[in-house]
């Protein structure tokens, strides 16, 4: 990976931008809001990286990372995505998303949900199971941490997976878009097993440093991790 488009500025698009420019990487980041929006960010991520549109981010290097809402995707410029492995970091979250029936009903994950938007991609899910303050405290960690990718095609996730190796992490491969509900919010492999602290995780979830996970440990809590009601979801 030299170039990386991210679509998407907020938490976790931020986070993996900063290691994406620290490793050496260059990075065209983009969001609803335009590029003039992104000063700030592009002052602090330094020469390696400029803002653009969602067209420029979208057709910049080979795989995009989408770290965007999922009501997001009626506004993308879905020809620009055409025939590209795009890496969500997406999930699906009924307080800021609504209602989605096909999700609640589990007709479909989130992953899922995400190709039929998105029919002329390849998508595959990584960097949604990891608090975006854990990302940088845990990558190139001792142990090295892992994290799960999914996905249908396995070319497809061979390449998310070497870009998540160059940002600092194993991956682990969860299988099918159909089979990623075993990552989604509220599964056993869910953002508090990179948690340092569990129990206090929930009443001050910044001040957590994050522990590592190595492989073998995720593959555990992957293969026992549980589909969630995502129908009773309150957040």
């Amino acid at each position: 990976m030299t170039r990386l488009g991210i679509i998407g500025s907020g938490s976790i698009g931020s986070a993996v931008a900063r290691l994406a420019v620290a490793a050496g990487h260059e990075v065209l980041i983009a969001n609803s809001r335009g590029p003039e929006s992104l000063t700030d960010l592009i002052a602090e991520l330094g020469p390696g990286a400029r803002a653009g549109t969602v067209r420029d981010a979208a057709e910049f290097g080979d795989i995009p990372l989408l770290s965007v809402p999922l009501g997001a995707y009626g506004n993308l410029p879905v020809d620009a995505f055409a025939g590209k492995t795009v890496l969500s970091t997406g999930n699906y979250y009924p307080h800021r998303d609504g209602r989605i029936a096909q999700l609640d009903s589990l007709d479909s994950t989130t992953a899922e949900y995400e190709q039929a938007l998105l029919p002329d991609t390849t998508i595959v899910k990584a960097f949604n199971n990891i608090l975006f303050h854990h990302i940088p405290n845990l990558a190139n960690s001792t142990p090295r941490t892992a994290l799960p990718i999914a996905g249908d095609d396995a070319d497809a996730k061979a390449r998310v997976a070497a870009i998540v190796n160059a940002l600092g992490f194993d991956t682990v491969d969860a299988g099918t878009l159909a089979e990623s509900w075993s990552f989604e919010p509220e599964s056993g492999a869910y953002t508090p097993i990179y948690a340092a602290d569990q129990a206090a995780l929930a009443a001050d979830y910044l001040a957590d440093p994050g522990a590592p996970v190595p492989a073998d440990r995720l593959r555990e809590l992957l293969d026992a991790s549980h589909r969630p009601d995502v129908a009773a979801r309150q957040f």
